[in-house]
């Protein structure tokens, strides 16, 4: 049974999460997941809360309110967020947990044992007028690179650039908002340049990675690695156990990935099997502002502790916009992740549409006319219709009851309908191996649309009149179409593939391990009733948009949490 780790990009705990943190990492991993479930993979689906360092901190401060009564909202807001869009966490841990400390402390002594750790001199950000050293996310300015007028002191979110303090125009405080001049402090650093030729080697081996991402990290390299300071003067975060750095804590973008590593122990005890054991491959799904550090930074971590698997896989996905620009919740652009559950609106319909949107190698953009007409046409008018009128006719006409027709009885016409099926079920299957989820779910709505066409070409409204035989042939066949699309939505759709799973009166559950073998087969008995099927979406009129529209981009003030 082959094995995979499967994670998304631990979210900084300091605000509610939108769409764009929803469809750059969670949901796709997501949709990746339950695949490999389906079919029957040993599958564990990490992730967590990156509560430590600087975002935590700031947002806590600027509330003024005890960081772990912040953190302990804050986690409980995004949990709540992910399990209503379904998100199948094995385990959705948090770094301030004490088995993540410990498991930090451990893998950082490995590495210093193993010599790449270095002490130096880092030239930081101190605000003489708070009289305090400034991490990077509490300084904000212009990018040296690309202009950006809010780039952290450490990567400008817009191009992506890793930055040090002394090249950042502009700085200014976030805290005053005056602006900090440059001191020298004493921090560890790790050995990048030592690791330099192995990273290039390990990258260019790695084929079957997304050219973006392979052609970005080896950027970094031919830009020449440097050591690259791991940690901090903070006060929250995990402490540096060694003597001489004890009032410091580790850098975020050190603790944080190792994240996934103290997760898996969490759920566990077998654990080491899926960062230890070679045959294991380890899949990273995250935005393109984390590419670099899930290319070079982790992997360079990684080789340099020396114990564990490196990734097979990062997925570095682009960016979501809204209408043309930007989410922004001061202006009340966007859709809103707290607001969704409020909303009345089907997790699996906003499944569905970010499913059209993921930013798998571009920018993507949110408008709510596609929104409107893509699911009134494809998820409502193509999957939904296909499934209700197919049940619907063998509830209302047939007695809610089928046979399986004999071979024999079979017309090419059938024929070719079940070759066309399993085409498309093992296309779906290859495109879901490699990663091109949408292009998976495309395939998936042309199935519907097969069925479609094969139920209007044979008219089994005719039929039951002069032939019934002929019509039950039909209706079985396409009850078996309902059953494979119940299989190969699942990941996408998970809800509505159970819906129709029980319409269908089908034993067991969809998402049962292993399954995913069985889609393309004639798998309903050979006698068969259905239940009383039920419409699975509801039409989005132009009023509901509206309605959808005012709530969602309503977004309630961080503070309004803690009132």
């Amino acid at each position: 049974m082959e094995r995979r780790l499967i994670t998304a990009a631990l979210p900084y705990i300091n605000n509610i999460p939108h769409l764009g943190h929803i469809v750059g990492s969670h949901l796709p991993a997501d949709i990746f997941a339950r695949y490999c479930r389906l079919k029957g993979y040993d599958v564990l689906f990490v992730g967590g809360s990156d509560e430590n360092g600087t975002p935590s901190e700031l947002a806590a401060e600027s509330l003024g309110i005890e960081i772990e009564v912040f953190l302990d909202k804050m986690y409980q807001e995004h949990k709540r967020i992910y399990e209503w869009f379904c998100i199948s966490y094995d385990n959705f841990s948090r770094t301030s947990r004490e088995i993540h400390h410990k498991t930090t402390q451990e893998f950082f002594k490995k590495v210093y044992e193993n010599g790449f750790i270095t002490r130096g001199k880092l030239k930081t950000f101190y605000c003489e007028k708070d009289k305090r050293f400034l991490p990077d996310r509490y300084v904000e300015g212009t990018c040296p690179k690309c202009g950006y007028e809010h780039a952290n002191a450490d990567q400008c979110e817009k191009c992506t650039a890793l930055l040090d303090a002394e090249h950042l125009l502009n700085p200014r405080c976030k805290i005053c908002g005056g602006t900090p001049v440059i001191k020298e402090s004493e921090h560890l650093f790790l050995r990048l340049d030592k690791l330099s030729d192995r990273l290039e080697k390990w990258l260019k081996q790695n084929k079957h990675w997304r050219p973006q991402v392979t052609n970005l990290a080896l950027g970094w390299i031919r830009e020449g690695l440097k050591p690259r300071c791991i940690t901090r003067d903070l006060k929250h975060g995990v402490r540096v156990p060694i003597e001489g750095f004890e009032d410091k804590v580790f850098y975020v973008w050190f603790d944080a990935p190792i994240g996934y590593i103290s997760s898996t122990k969490e759920k566990s005890k077998d654990w080491e099997k899926y960062w230890k054991d070679k045959k294991t491959k380890i899949y990273h799904f995250l935005g393109k502002d984390n590419i670099p550090f899930h290319t070079i930074f982790w992997p360079a971590m990684l080789m340099a502790n020396g114990e564990f698997n490196l990734p097979y896989q990062v997925v570095g996905l682009q960016y979501l916009n809204y209408e043309g620009g930007k989410f922004s919740k001061s202006q009340k652009r966007g859709v809103f992740c707290e607001k969704l559950p409020e909303s009345g609106i089907d997790a699996d319909v906003m499944r569905a549409y970010l499913t059209f949107l993921i930013p798998e190698i571009a920018d993507t953009e949110f408008k709510w006319s596609d929104f409107q007409a893509r699911i009134n046409s494809d998820i409502i008018g193509n999957y939904g219709n296909f499934v209700n009128r197919v049940l619907s006719f063998i509830y209302c006409k047939l007695g809610n009851n089928i046979e399986r027709p004999k071979e024999s009885e079979l017309t090419r016409s059938d024929k070719e309908f079940i070759r066309v099926i399993k085409e498309k079920v093992e296309r779906i299957g290859d495109l879901l191996e490699s990663i091109q989820l949408r292009n998976a779910f495309r395939e998936i709505l042309a199935l519907a649309t097969a069925g479609n066409k094969y139920f209007n070409e044979n008219e089994p409204w005719h039929l039951i009149k002069k032939d019934i035989k002929r019509a039950n042939n039909v209706l079985y066949l396409c009850a078996n179409l309902c059953r494979t699309l119940s299989i190969v939505s699942e990941p996408y759709l998970p809800n509505t593939a159970q819906k129709i799973w029980k319409q269908l009166n089908l034993e067991g559950s969809v998402n049962e391990p292993g399954i995913w073998d069985s889609a393309a087969e004639i798998a309903l008995p050979e006698t068969h009733s259905v239940n009383k099927p039920s419409i699975l979406f509801h039409k989005l009129t132009d009023a509901r948009i509206e309605e959808l529209k005012k709530t969602v981009s309503d977004a309630k003030e961080l503070k309004s949490y803690f009132e």
